[in-house]
This record gives structure tokens, sequence and C-alpha cells, in this order.
């Protein structure tokens, strides 16, 4: 894995606009190509083959979670659990998720899972393709996610329920708007009927107790861009009980896969398994150690600390639902630069990856996005 400068493409802002992605700059450049980073098809084999270990090892930890009834570690409501359960007994299907991996010292090592509304997959599909079209059309990437995502979409179609598919984000996120409206039109491609529908526009009828749009045709499948530990909190999110004719996607069993709780579950199924780390609830003996809430999302309210020395920390509004503590694995450094590997999961196989980089040992909302090929 090397990290290679270049120079950009002449009026790349315009490249990537035409190809539909309008966030790449905010206040600071998103979409980073300067620099690129470079992959053995050994090294791609094995960000492969941990991707998929890593998906099973989750499911049985979900299996587990519901089993032994640990819900509350998960800080999930008593009347949410019933939901959950069906979701996972009626095997919903999942559509996507993103792992987080450390590549260094040619061991990849989980940070997290993305499993419920995980971000740059417009970027690791579609503008990190194209890229690599105008820089080297004779080099390879670790990128089918495009193909997958249509032959996953195609393949749902006899577990949907009659009726379109609504694709739903929040108003005013042009990132979430892109995501929702990538997914959307690879389910076109797959020949599947869709409707947008934006999560404030989602309504309720009371007399047959059911989700409709802002046409009242009723919501018999849904896919959302926003998070369950949001929509479980709001008066909005009781309605789920309430309802048993919407297919929700993702499943709302996602909700405990997407949570950081996973992560001592795991370790406690699979101790000192080549790709985890160690992960508790208390800090126990751990002096080199990431403290992180159940709930933060783009890296907020972290800490790491070495030899009991906070080296690094991010600010936020989670942490009230508690942390857990993951032995401390650092970024590798490529010329002061720090490369995080999101890695895709479409659903049950590995699809490619996407990779974030920092100025600083945690990944953010700052983070650029690179892109990657295959020597």
């Amino acid at each position: 894995m090397k990290r290679i400068r270049i120079s950009p493409r002449n009026n790349w802002q315009k490249e990537v606009e035409k190809i539909g992605f309008g966030f790449h700059t905010s206040t600071i450049p998103y979409w980073d190509e300067s620099v690129y980073y470079e992959f053995t098809n050994t090294e791609i084999n094995e960000i492969e083959k941990a991707t998929e270990t890593l998906w099973d090892m989750c499911l049985q930890a979900v299996d587990f979670v519901i089993e032994e009834n640990l819900f509350h570690l998960f800080k999930i409501p008593n009347w949410f659990i019933p939901n959950i359960t069906k979701s996972w007994e009626e095997d919903n299907p999942s559509l996507y998720g993103r792992f987080d991996l450390v590549y260094k010292n040619n061991e990849i090592k989980l940070l997290e899972f993305n499993a419920d509304t995980p971000t740059s997959l417009f970027e690791a599909a579609i503008v990190q393709w194209f890229w690599l079209q105008d820089f080297d059309q004779s080099k390879d990437q670790f990128n089918s996610i495009h193909e997958k995502l249509i032959h996953y979409w195609s393949y749902l179609h006899n577990y949907l329920n009659s009726g379109p598919i609504h694709f739903s984000c929040v108003k005013h996120s042009l990132e979430d708007l892109t995501t929702v409206e990538y997914l959307r039109d690879c389910a076109i491609q797959a020949k599947l009927d869709t409707k947008l529908l934006f999560v404030d526009d989602i309504g309720f009828d009371s007399k047959s107790q059911s989700f409709v749009d802002l046409e009242d045709q009723l919501i018999t499948n849904i896919f959302k861009l926003y998070p369950y530990e949001w929509l479980i909190h709001e008066e909005f999110g009781t309605l789920l009980r309430e309802n048993t004719k919407t297919l929700w996607m993702e499943p709302s069993w996602k909700m405990i896969a997407s949570s950081k709780a996973l992560l001592p579950i795991l370790w406690n199924l699979f101790p000192n398994h080549r790709y985890l780390l160690k992960s508790s609830f208390q800090k126990d003996d751990l002096v080199h150690y990431a403290k992180k809430p159940i709930f933060s999302r783009e890296g907020a309210n972290i800490s790491l600390v070495s030899n009991n020395k906070e080296i690094s920390y991010t600010t936020g509004e989670y942490g009230a639902e508690g942390y857990i503590f993951q032995e401390l694995c650092e970024l590798p450094n490529h010329q002061d630069h720090y490369p995080l590997i999101g890695s895709w999961i479409i659903g049950q196989e590995a699809a490619g990856i996407g990779i974030r980089e920092s100025r600083s040992l945690i990944t953010d909302n700052t983070s650029r996005f690179v892109p990657h090929l295959i020597t």
C-alpha cells in the first residue's frame, strides 16, 4: 500500500460535477485527486477476504445478541425489541454496509462497522472509477460496487412487497440526497419501480395504521438513509410498532450491527481473532485504547489514549449513551497523512473500497476522500 502524489486533472471540478458529484468541496476540499493509493493484488485479496469474514462474524454476533437478549447493552428501548427480532427472524434483507479497516504492517484490523447509514458510497462506486478512466485505463480498481448493487436489487425483487420502493432521506443534505438518488438509480436499472420521498414527508394513516407518502399511497417498501437511533427517539418513530405492512431497508436488526456496542460482543465471541482489536464496555487493564461513544458518527467524541495519556480527541454531541473501549490501533502514517480503508459489503459479497485520509489519527467529517488503484 503506497501513497502516490500526482497532478489533479484540469478542471476536475467540472468533471466530477458532470457525473452528479456536487459536494466535492465545502470550506475545504473533500474529494482529493492530488494523491492516490496503490495496492497489490495480494493486498486487495486480503482486504476482500477480511471483509467477507467480518460480515459473517457480525451476523453471528447479531444472532447472539438477540438470542441472549442483550439489547440493553445497545441502549435499545424495550418497545422496539419485537421489531428488531421480527426483522431478524423473517430474514429481512440487508443491502449494504461499510467496514472501517486499518491496513498496517501487513495486518488488517476492524475499527468499526457502518451497517445502517454508511456514507461515501457514491464516491467509492462512481467518482473514483471515472477518475481512473481518465488517469490510466490500463489499471484496475477494487470496485464492483455499482454492478453488485444493480445485481442485488434485482435479486431482492422476490423479497419485496408489491408496490414501489420509496427512497428517503432528510431535506437539505446534498450528500444524503446524492447517495439516495444513486441507490435509486441502481434499483431503476434493476427494473424496480421507485419513488423519492423525504423523511420529513412520510405520513401515517391512523385508520389503516399504515405509512403513506404525499399522495396518500401506501408505503410498502422503503429505503431510508436515516439512523435508527435517531428515529426511535422521535415521536414519529414510535409508530413503527404499530405498523407491519412496510418493509424497511435497512432492516431494524441493522441497529445492532451498526452500534459500536457490537465490538465487545465480537471480541467475546471471537477472542484474539486476527481481524479484531480487544474491546470491552469497561477500560479494564487497557493503557493504549480508543474510547468511543456507542452512537458516534463521523468520528465525533472519540478519544485516543496511549500510556494512559490522551493523544488525540474530537468533540461532538455523543456520549450520554455510554462508551466502549477498544485496543488502540493507530492508522498508518503515510507522509503525515493517515488513511482509513472503507470496505464495502453488498448483499453478502465484498464489493470494493474507498479511502478517507486525514492529517490526524481520527477520521472525521473533514477527512478527504482519495482514489486508489491496483498495480
